[in-house]
Parts: C-alpha cells; sequence; structure tokens
C-alpha cells in the first residue's frame, strides 16, 4: 500500500521559512522531508548558517548518516556544550523511522534538547511521513515541521526565469510552461534540462520548439500526450508514444496504469466543465490542479471524447486494474490492449 500524506499537496512558503532564520527564530527540532530536495538543500545551508554563523569550527557541527541511529553517539552530541559558538547543530539523514528500535529511548532525547543545541531530522525526497507513527508524531510535535513542495505555478516560473539569465537566456511564457508540463515541477529536475536547452538553442530566447527539441519527458507528461493524440484520432502516434513508455524499464506497466486512471478522470471532470460551462476554475479546484495552464490543456483534450467515452474509459481502467492484481496475464499487453479500446471509442452502456 502506497503511503499518503495530505500535507504534500499544499505548497510551501520558502520565503517565510527562511525570513524566520534570519530573524534568529532557531527552533531546537526540525523535521524536515518532501520531494522538492533542491529547495530543502538550500533551507539546510540558511539553518547551519543561522546556527553557527562563524561557520563549522569542528566541534558544534555533528552529521550522523544512514538508516540506523546510535542513541549514545546522538546523547553525547546532544550533551556536547559548542566551544567556540553559541549553539551546536546536529543533522540526521536518511534514518529509518519506520525501523527504529526502542523509540521510547529516543523520544526522550528530543524532548529534552537543550537550549544550545538545533537537531534537524532530513528525510531523503521520496520519504512521506506516516502521521499515524508515534516518533512522528512526536518530531511534529516537538519539532519544525517542513514539508518541501514543489513552488507555486508564478514562483516557479520566475525562477526558471532567473536560470535561464544566469545562462545568458531569455525564455518564452509558454515556453516556460510547456518546460514544466513536460518535465515536471521539481527544481532538482528542472536545473540539468534548463542547462541544456540554454545550450541548445540557437537564438537568445529560448522558445516552445527549443523545449520540444530536447527536454526529457517525465511519465506523466507522455501520458497526457498520449490522451491527447487519441482524441486527435493520431492512434498510431499514441500506440507509439505508449511503446516507448514500457520500453523504459523503470516505468513499471501497474505505474503507468495508476497514472492513466488518473488523467482520465481528469479529462471525465474536464468534459463536465466543457459541458456544463463551469471554467476552469472549477476543473482546478475539483482535480486539485494547481497550474492554469494544466487545466487549459484538459479542457482542450476533454472535447475529442464524448462523456460516455471517458466514464467507459475510467471503467476500462479499474477493470484492468484487477487483471493486473488477479490474474497471470502479462500486463503490458493488458495495458496495450487498454489503450486501443479506450482509442476505439467504447461507450459505457
Amino acid at each position: 500500500m502506497v503511503r499518503k500524506n495530505k500535507k504534500i499537496e499544499q505548497k510551501l512558503n520558502y520565503a517565510a521559512e527562511i525570513r524566520l532564520l534570519k530573524e534568529k527564530r532557531i527552533q531546537p527540532l526540525y523535521f524536515l522531508w518532501g520531494p522538492e530536495d533542491y529547495l530543502r538543500e538550500l533551507y539546510l545551508e540558511a539553518l547551519v548558517k543561522a546556527c553557527l554563523p562563524d561557520g563549522d569550527d569542528g566541534f558544534s557541527y555533528k552529521r550522523f548518516a544512514g538508516p540506523e541511529l546510535d542513541y549514545d553517539e546522538l546523547r553525547i552530541a546532544v550533551d556536547a556544550l559548542p566551544f567556540m559558538s553559541e549553539r551546536s547543530y546536529i543533522e540526521l539523514r536518511g534514518v529509518d523511522l519506520d525501523k527504529l528500535k526502542d523509540v521510547d529511548e529516543l523520544i526522550k532525547i528530543l524532548k529534552d534538547i537543550p537550549d544550545y543545541c538545533t537537531i534537524a531530522f532530513v528525510q531523503p525526497a521520496h520519504f512521506i511521513a506516516d502521521d499515524k507513527r508515534k516518533i512522528t508524531k512526536v518530531l511534529c510535535e516537538h519539532g519544525r515541521e517542513i514539508v518541501f513542495t514543489a513552488q507555486s505555478q508564478s514562483s516557479l516560473i520566475d525562477w526558471i526565469k532567473r536560470r535561464f539569465a544566469a545562462c545568458g537566456k531569455s525564455v518564452d511564457l509558454e515556453a516556460a510552461q510547456q518546460l514544466i508540463f513536460i518535465s515536471g515541477d521539481l527544481m532538482s529536475r528542472l536545473i540539468p534540462e534548463i542547462e541544456k536547452i540554454a545550450a541548445y538553442a540557437k537564438g537568445e530566447r529560448v522558445t516552445v520548439s527549443d523545449v520540444m527539441a530536447v527536454s526529457s519527458h517525465i511519465p506523466e507528461a507522455d501520458i497526457f500526450n498520449m490522451t491527447e493524440l487519441i482524441s486527435r484520432r493520431k492512434y498510431d502516434e499514441a500506440l507509439r508514444l505508449l511503446a516507448e513508455l514500457l520500453s523504459n524499464k523503470n516505468n513499471e506497466p501497474i505505474a503507468i496504469l495508476a497514472m492513466l486512471g488518473i488523467q482520465m478522470r481528469q479529462l471525465y471532470a474536464a468534459r463536465l466543465a466543457v459541458d456544463m460551462k463551469l471554467g476552469k476554475k472549477y476543473l482546478m479546484d475539483e482535480c486539485k490542479i494547481k497550474k492554469d495552464f494544466v487545466a487549459a490543456k484538459l479542457l482542450s483534450a476533454a472535447r475529442g471524447y464524448t462523456p460516455r467515452q471517458l466514464i467507459r474509459a475510467v471503467e476500462l481502467c479499474t477493470e484492468t486494474d484487477y487483471k493486473m492484481k488477479s490474474s497471470s496475464e502479462d500486463d503490458r499487453e493488458l495495458l496495450r490492449e487498454l489503450v486501443i479500446r479506450i482509442a476505439a471509442g467504447e461507450e459505457n452502456a
């Protein structure tokens, strides 16, 4: 079962968090997690600077890495008085909170952190906090939990413009939006894409065609493009795109199916929005879409399907999911059959 946490859907006010550090409102305990690891690392640099403004003196900065944690070593580090600074800083990287031994012993340490000490629990990008776990509750109740999520549309586009400017290029708004759509909204993934596009672009201004030519695609973007091609009756191109998705060993059929199921449900919501003249805002609220240009793409693609076709497509996704989990049939063949049936325009009875 995939762990979920609603906090991952909320947008982080990164500027506000940095402002707290600049105001020296430093907490004794931090719990840092979320997919936006680029911002997380920037924040950690600011946190260390706030705790140790004169830099690491070799005594006041301790770092523990790995899934296991030695409580004796941690307690010694916590109790050690800072030598050449006012505070000490301890960073715990990638501790496996699900497999900790004697959690109560760790909780005792965390509930009794001296005023001069700051501890930061830093989790990898794929980590999802389980709010039901005892240790998670303690980290959130006694510390400052910061979930590093993708930035808002406007903030991300402004950042993309600055990154291109640093490479000596300007970028069209539409090109920036297309880059986010194709390559995702995580900064750590966008940085190499921006550098690659800037090196490729012949002119001073980066265009949509430059982005389309060299950008790496996230699976979600290819799945959207596949359903859009179906809506435009370009079935051969849609199946060719599916073949490319399946040729990548990192793309499991069950994961592709899950994304396709979400896509078809969003297209159905978009079709309702079109038919009932509810507008883009309704679609964004209903499907929790944060970027208006993505909603615009959905509304456009939805016009190529009938409501009954989309209802049937959602049903077919559910039926295929059941077959993948309960039968011995080849998952890739099941997925191909699903896409062919959606392309054929099956309608619900």
